[in-house]
């Protein structure tokens, strides 16, 4: 641990590796389940947010995704033809979209989920509790820069 405080650069490479490996592992494992709907990615983290924040606007959606509204609307598309989400007008202003998983949408974020969650569930039954909240900590610095 203590090697750490001093930052080399071979450390920091070797960290952002594991984070890039750790991050292709855990998405790959949902593979399977995105193939068999014919979708990848892009699709797979739209669905986890509209998971995560049921009812989001699309203008908050693009700015989680830091996507283009194009992009998105790629994405749009595949998932209403696959017919998981919902879009809902703002009450107030009708201008301002909202968008759901429906049940069926829910049923295919569950699947992906199931996947993922088995190796991560492994990952942190096999730590310590400090070093479980230490990770968690150090990925809330990532994140927040």
């Amino acid at each position: 641990m203590k090697e750490l405080l001093y930052l080399k650069d071979d450390q920091l490479k070797e960290l952002i590796e594991k984070l890039f490996v750790g991050y292709r592992e855990t998405f790959s494992d949902s593979k399977k389940v995105l193939n068999k709907y014919s979708i990848g990615l892009a699709h797979q983290k739209v669905i986890h947010l509209l998971s995560m924040y049921e009812g989001i606007s699309i203008s908050e959606l693009l700015y989680k995704l830091r996507v283009t509204k194009q992009s998105l609307n790629r994405v749009f598309k595949d998932l209403i033809k696959l017919e998981i989400v919902i879009f809902k007008k703002d009450n107030q202003d009708t201008r301002i979209k909202h968008v759901y998983l429906n049940e069926k949408g829910k049923k295919l974020f569950n699947e992906i989920f199931e996947t993922q969650k088995k190796r991560i569930y492994k990952a942190l039954l096999n730590s310590s509790s400090e070093e479980v909240i230490n990770f968690d900590n150090v990925l809330k610095k990532i994140i927040n820069g």
